[in-house]
């Protein structure tokens, strides 16, 4: 009777996970080779699925509740081990438990940094974080394109492929977008909802959903950031002979107040640097420093030559149109000046159509045989 129980206590009655770690994807209860008794108690809790496997085969698939494990309840199980309805024998069954929680605060950050033309700054490095959430929504794919057979499975295993998976899609995103970097900060929540939905499709390959994509940072390398404070600097100072002004003013005010130099030294000093003072002041308040303008475009006169502004429309030495006439290319339809021999786009001959002496039809100027009649067109 001793031998009986000792063998009765092999089968498992209980199947359930309860001490459920934060970071576990996948638990396969320890059956080994005990046996799972027919009739026993499965709890599934919420945010679980349990999923029996036969010889490495998916059977049947349980969600949160109490099951008690009959034929009528586990049917693919049943179909793959050929039982008789009514089958009341211990049978053996991997029993794995899926984790399908959030997975929140996932990290995500540019290890390298993202080569991107800019219209302000041309060519520049983009390197940028945030953090990202998801779980698992498909156990079934899951278990068949990740998981597989594994004893255990967690976050870490999957960790730095959906993280490239991520910065490659990120990558994209921000090229498409052409955003200029100066304003990249106030569109943060616009490309996280963007590349939540750019990266829903490739998560969902695998079984998982994307719940949540921040971005957290997105930063410049050290020199477009000096540069970024450089134009920011000037545009605070605004007009540069107001600001030249204002420096001149507060340096002889600071030079009235101080009294520190005593005697004739410090007279001297206080004439010296009175001199010096006024100078700066004569040059910061005399308009005829202010910088030197560029020189206005010109152009020629196409008939006389002489030297007249681009947007003059009549020579005023000769008093002819300063326009020159344009005419379309015959290949490219580009303006050309009317004398022009070859295209300055496509580099087409600008020579008249050939008119076959057969029909009369006319051709293309580089055309050899007639397009209507066939005749040649080369001149002997």
């Amino acid at each position: 009777m001793g031998i009986f129980n000792f063998f009765k206590n092999q089968f498992i009655e209980v199947i359930e996970w309860q001490n459920q770690d934060a970071n576990t994807l996948v638990y396969q209860f320890p059956v080994h080779n005990n046996e799972i008794k027919m009739g026993a108690e499965l709890t599934v809790r919420e945010s679980q699925v349990a999923i029996m496997v036969n010889e490495g085969e998916l059977a049947d698939v349980f969600g949160p509740g109490r099951h008690i494990l009959y034929t009528q309840n586990m049917p693919i199980l049943t179909k793959l081990k050929s039982w008789k309805y009514g089958f009341d024998s211990p049978f053996k069954a991997e029993v794995y438990f899926i984790n399908t929680k959030q997975f929140i605060d996932q990290k995500w950050g540019t290890s390298n940094p993202i080569m991107m033309r800019d219209q302000d700054f041309g060519m520049i490095r983009l390197r940028g974080y945030g953090i990202y959430s998801y779980r698992v929504s498909d156990p079934v794919v899951f278990l068949r394109e990740l998981f597989g057979t594994n004893s255990s499975y967690d976050t870490n295993s999957v960790e730095g492929h959906l993280k490239k998976m991520i910065i490659s899609g990120l990558s994209d995103l921000f090229a498409e977008s052409q955003i200029p970097a100066l304003d990249l900060a106030m569109h943060y929540d616009e490309l996280s909802v963007q590349g939540k939905q750019k990266m829903s499709p490739k998560f969902a390959s695998f079984g998982f959903e994307i719940t949540g994509l921040y971005i957290e940072n997105l930063s410049l390398p050290k020199e477009v950031e000096e540069a970024m404070d450089k134009r920011t600097t000037m545009g605070v100072l605004g007009n540069m002979q107001q600001y030249q002004q204002y420096q001149a003013a507060e340096a002889i005010r600071d030079i009235a107040k101080n009294d520190s130099g005593g005697g004739l030294a410090g007279a001297g000093m206080g004439m010296g640097a009175g001199v010096s003072m006024g100078q700066v002041m004569a040059n910061a308040m005399n308009p005829n420093n202010q910088p030197a303008q560029p020189a206005a475009p010109t152009k020629s006169c196409p008939h006389c030559q002489a030297t007249l502004n681009t947007d003059a429309k009549f020579c005023g030495q000769c008093g002819k149109s300063a326009e020159t006439e344009k005419v379309p290319c015959i290949s490219c339809q580009a303006p050309l000046p009317k004398d022009a021999k070859f295209c300055s786009i496509c580099g087409t001959a600008q020579i008249k159509e050939k008119i076959c002496p057969k029909c009369s039809h006319a051709n293309l100027p580089n055309a050899k045989f007639c397009a209507d009649c066939g005749e040649t067109l080369d001149v002997k």
